[in-house]
């Protein structure tokens, strides 16, 4: 198999499309985010990366605090609608039903059927945006959402993004069970 030298600007594929939750100047505000990782497992943190000219990035800093909200694939046009304006121009704070756990400034969306509430730890200076980490200090599901008691990826029913022909995606059919199927492969 041949392989060509292509773009750098190649994307991971797919990435997880979410909803952050923020408050600026008193108001909800909520924008798309495509670049989304958990990047340590105790305490428990994600990182966003945001660009440093949009309106969001002010609210984090502000609160030190955001929210995760993981939308469904019903929720695709209101989602995309969120990554089309800015919070400067347009008040995004009836789009949804806000709510909030213990920290201020980190609103989540009742709609959407897992959310995590996170305390800024850390904010890293990149030539175009910032990566906030923060760790995740609260996490709510739906029951409706939820099989023995873990949040249920098929009921949740969320949506994927790939970069750079800009499409989203649903979620696939299960593969093989994680930290197990590789078990049986012998090395010689």
């Amino acid at each position: 198999m041949q392989k060509l030298n292509i773009d750098t600007n190649v994307y991971l594929y797919p990435m997880p499309v979410v909803l952050v939750g923020v408050e600026v100047q008193g108001k909800p505000n909520f924008m798309t985010v495509g670049w989304v990782s958990r990047v340590n497992l105790k305490p428990p943190m994600i990182a966003i990366g945001i660009n440093k000219a949009h309106y969001t990035p002010k609210g984090i800093q502000e609160n030190g605090a955001f929210s995760i909200n993981i939308p469904t694939r019903s929720m695709v046009e209101v989602t995309d609608y969120c990554g089309l304006v800015s919070g400067r121009t347009a008040d995004k704070s009836e789009l949804f039903k806000a709510f909030c756990g213990e920290l201020h400034g980190a609103p989540m969306i009742a709609e959407c059927p897992l959310n995590m509430e996170c305390k800024l730890v850390d904010t890293v200076d990149l030539p175009s945006n910032y990566l906030f980490i923060g760790e995740i200090v609260g996490a709510y599901c739906g029951e409706e959402f939820m099989t023995d008691g873990n949040p249920d990826i098929k009921k949740i029913d969320p949506f994927l993004l790939t970069m750079p022909d800009k499409r989203y995606w649903g979620i696939g059919e299960f593969v093989a069970k994680a930290w197990s199927v590789g078990k049986e492969r012998k090395v010689t």
